[in-house]
């Protein structure tokens, strides 16, 4: 679970942090959003570093598959946009490969 914990807070952490990009270059936001969009991809690099796993590569492989689904919550939550099927299922196919790498016995 605690793996699971810094996945969950690492996605966040970079998702805002991209999100404040986007909202200052394409949404014509402030350019002081940048400061804590910067702070929070920090944030997202420091948290990523405290996943138990041998390898950094594999640590990121299966984060990938937690990116996805966090991107479509946050889409959800943040930007109105409703998932539709193929979005949870494809979110659901990234998350059972990320634990597959993740938890694979070695």
């Amino acid at each position: 679970m605690r793996t699971a914990g810094f996945y969950g807070a690492a996605a966040l952490a970079e998702i805002a942090g991209c999100f404040a990009f986007w909202a200052w270059l394409r949404l014509g936001r402030s350019v002081l959003w940048v400061l804590p969009g910067t702070l929070s991809l920090v944030v997202f690099a420091l948290l990523l570093t405290r996943i138990d796993a041998a390898a950094a590569g594999r640590a990121f492989a299966a984060y990938g598959g937690v990116y996805i689904a966090a991107s479509l919550a946050w889409a959800w939550a943040v930007e109105g946009l409703v998932p539709d099927r193929w979005d949870l299922g494809g979110a659901a196919l990234c998350l059972a490969g990320a634990a597959v790498i993740i938890a694979a016995p070695r």
